[in-house]
């Protein structure tokens, strides 16, 4: 992998294994412009890299990531949102939304398997994020959320496709519908996490354990147990990525989510009409 300096992000590569670690900006590695431009662009040098064998993904200091920057995207949900959107401004918000896939795309198509290191918060977007993963570990301060529903939003950068293959229909549907925060405990009773640990170090420990001892194995077979393992599924995910991109491009804007918007700003509780 190339020498780079990113901004939402930091990499290295010791001895086959890649750590990509999100440092912001934030104490909570909330998900920005920067992040979703350069996701992509990560795992697909980490991709190419021979020298790369299995991916470490955690977050800098105490939580995995607070989801979606939604002041640091207001300039990108503006537009959609003013009264008087219609196609032209639709369309291009549909394209944001497909390049803003692209990149959670990136880490479940790399061909080197990702294993996710999760503590503290993981909500919304970081959710997307570690379902792309091949497998996760959690600290037992980790707590998860799909809190998309609670700012007026349809999750449309992979939960809905990836999650109900991991946990499970009737988890899937409560954890999207009521976008309650569920501790590690729950998130290992339901197979969300393969196992929780004490704290972020042993966590990181353990999944660094995890991605050598993958990356010890022959690599031109671990990209094919990926292959194969990815393909009875990858119509289905693609297929629902598509159905709600042009969902969110057709129903997002609304009243309820100016209002949730506006709330986060305001740093208040949103009241939701409906409208």
């Amino acid at each position: 992998m190339s020498e780079h300096q990113w901004n939402a992000f930091t990499v290295t590569i010791a001895d086959g294994v890649a750590e990509v670690t999100l440092i912001g900006p934030g104490k909570g590695n909330v998900m920005g412009p920067d992040f979703w431009n350069e996701l992509p662009l990560v795992f697909a040098e980490l991709d190419r890299d021979e020298s790369v064998r299995a991916v470490v993904l955690a977050g800098a200091g105490k939580n995995f990531t607070y989801g979606l920057d939604l002041p640091g995207m207001a300039g990108d949900l503006g537009p959609v949102l003013a009264p008087d959107a219609k196609a032209a401004v639709r369309t291009r918000f549909h394209d944001l939304i497909l390049r803003m896939q692209s990149g959670v795309n990136a880490v479940a198509d790399c061909r080197k398997p990702v294993v996710a290191a999760v503590w503290g918060w993981c909500i919304g977007g970081g959710v997307d994020l570690i379902t792309a993963a091949d497998f996760r570990y959690a600290a037992a301060d980790a707590k998860f959320s799909v809190r998309e529903v609670k700012v007026a939003m349809v999750a449309d950068m992979g939960t809905l496709a990836r999650l109900p293959a991991i946990i499970g229909d009737g988890h899937f549907r409560e954890l999207a519908l009521t976008g309650r925060d569920i501790d590690a405990a729950r998130a290992e009773r339901i197979g969300l996490v393969n196992d929780v640990y004490d704290d972020a170090d042993a966590t990181l420990a353990a999944a660094r354990a995890a991605a050598a001892e993958i990356a010890a194995n022959p690599p031109l077979v671990v990209h094919g147990i990926k292959q194969v393992l990815d393909r009875s599924r990858r119509a289905a995910v693609d297929d629902s990525l598509r159905y709600v991109a042009a969902w969110n491009a057709a129903f997002l804007p609304s009243n309820d989510l100016s209002e949730a918007v506006t709330a986060v700003f305001e740093k208040r509780q949103p009241n939701f009409t409906g409208e």
